[in-house]
């Protein structure tokens, strides 16, 4: 019987930067459960150790750079606090039963960077849709968004529909309501600080290799990890 794969994707990166990445948990659904509760039970400790609500959006941009308050209290002042619920994160999500991460990363340096990060979108796709049918497996992507943008529906729609087993455009879930999309986040988040390594924040660049295991790369055509 063919499995179904899940995909929870979302991107990281900036114009600034020239760096655009994303960053997926992928795993089998019958795993989807038991992933979740592994997951959801980290929430709950969190909460009970630092009072940081199950419910609240972990957006690790935000989270990281000090923007809200999660507590109510003088916990939510401290970076070093953030830091470190960021890095527990991590370890959580590389604990969580049958998931595996994996980012891809391209330098836009003289392509327009939507354009890049749409074309590195279209192959990755390309990509994950090739190993679901060398595996004989299924496949859906969710996406962190709106849906607004056409691009990511015009990769799925490009590949050949009597091959692909990549079913469906992306479904898009915004990221408050889904703590897969946050634990998406998370990864691209961590991949892409691996790649920038922005002076000031050393403490971040090995958040991805050392926690998630692998190396996000930088190169014209999309590495894998």
């Amino acid at each position: 019987m063919s499995d179904v794969r899940l995909f929870y994707m979302d991107d990281s990166g900036a114009q600034t930067s020239q760096l655009v990445v994303y960053g997926w948990v992928e795993l089998s659904v019958s795993d989807w459960r038991p992933a979740l509760r592994s997951w959801l039970d980290w929430r709950k400790a969190l909460h009970a150790s630092v009072g940081l609500p199950a419910s609240y959006e972990l957006h690790a941009t935000k989270f990281v750079n000090g923007r809200g308050r999660p507590t109510g209290t003088g916990w939510d002042r401290s970076k070093a606090n953030r830091s470190a619920v960021v890095v527990n994160a991590l370890s959580a999500i590389a604990a969580m039963p049958g998931v595996r991460t994996g980012a891809v990363c391209r330098d836009t340096t003289g392509t327009r960077y939507v354009d890049a990060k749409a074309g590195l979108y279209a192959d990755l796709v390309t990509e994950i849709d090739a190993r679901l049918v060398a595996t004989g497996h299924h496949g859906f992507v969710v996406m962190d968004g709106d849906g607004t943008d056409p691009s990511y529906r015009q990769a799925h729609r490009s590949l050949e529909l009597a091959t692909r087993n990549l079913v469906e455009d992306p479904f898009f879930q915004g990221s408050h309501l889904s703590q897969w999309v946050q634990v998406a986040d998370l990864v691209a988040y961590a991949a892409y600080q691996c790649v920038l390594r922005a002076p000031g924040k050393e403490f971040m660049w090995d958040w991805y290799p050392e926690l998630l295991g692998r190396v996000c790369a930088v190169g014209g055509k999309p590495q894998v990890m």
